[in-house]
């Protein structure tokens, strides 16, 4: 299955996601998509898996959770807006990786591109960056991967201007 990845979008979504995004199956959202509108939007392109963020308010909180447990093929993934990185996780995204024990941890809000193996949970942890314009990020980034039975594979960032 091939995933697209973005978080942060605080109201905007940059046209170029959908050429970017066009041969995803789906997309994930690590929280702050910012407006409803961003949801519906996303939704009429893909199916959307997200959660919300700390800048949303309750119309994106009713429709989606703090934390999204889930298997894509036969990778367990955990998605949430505020969960830290590895060696530096926040306390409650923590005790659901030691609980869960996903092979896939993606998280938000730093608006910081990383992809770190964590050795210690031996998992692979995305956050995607930020795909809004608002944040002391310069440039917007995109992430699409593909899930192939247990393996994480064709990662490919995209990086946008922000202005």
């Amino acid at each position: 299955m091939k995933i697209g990845l973005i978080s942060d979008t605080h109201c905007f979504i940059h046209p170029k996601i959908y050429d970017f995004f066009k041969d995803c199956e789906q997309i994930w959202h690590a929280g702050d998509f910012g407006n409803l509108d961003v949801v519906y939007e996303l939704k009429s392109f893909k199916p959307l898996i997200g959660v919300y963020g700390n800048i949303d308010g309750f119309e994106v909180r009713a429709q989606f959770p703090e934390f999204q447990i889930f298997k894509c093929e036969d990778v367990k993934v955990v998605m949430t807006h505020i969960g830290g990185f590895p060696y530096r996780y926040d306390s409650k995204a923590k005790s659901i990786i030691e609980t869960e024990k996903p092979k896939l941890f993606i998280s938000g809000h730093s608006h910081i591109l990383k992809v770190v193996n964590d050795k210690k949970y031996n998992l692979l942890h995305i956050n995607p960056g930020a795909a809004g314009k608002y944040g002391f990020h310069l440039v917007i980034t995109l992430l699409k991967f593909d899930i192939i039975g247990y393996d994480i594979k064709n990662l490919e960032i995209m990086e946008l201007p922000k202005h």
